[in-house]
């Protein structure tokens, strides 16, 4: 049977500079752990601690430029441009001119199997 969704929940974001997360589908908003559906907005400066994740991350730029840096190299998402980042990877986001962009996690993201980097 479908479920309506009505609304997103807001979720507090980790990073130096406050983040919306607006989460549709997911551990909170309709208590679903096998995917997380969340459109992200970030302003300008934003960056969170690295994390080695136990999710695969799916992750499409609406406005403005998503960098994603691993190990190896860095990325410069664009508006219409997507990666995928696979769990297990360390991985780290950030929006140096501000973003919007929608997030799906799977299984469903939780704080508990982000793995963020400690300060």
């Amino acid at each position: 049977m479908p479920e309506f969704i009505d609304s997103p929940t807001t979720i507090e974001a980790v990073g130096n500079v406050p983040k919306i997360i607006k989460e549709f589908i997911g551990c909170v908003n309709s208590k679903t752990t096998e995917v997380s559906i969340a459109k992200m907005e970030s302003p300008a400066g934003w960056i969170e601690p690295g994390q080695t994740p136990e999710f695969d991350e799916y992750t499409v730029v609406l406005k403005g430029t998503l960098f994603v840096q691993t190990r190896d190299e860095g990325f410069e998402i664009n508006a219409g441009q997507a990666i995928v980042t696979r769990k297990g990877e360390w991985v780290r986001y950030s929006t140096p001119g501000g973003a919007e962009y929608i997030a799906v996690c799977l299984p469903a993201f939780t704080p508990d199997t982000v793995h963020r980097d400690a300060d």
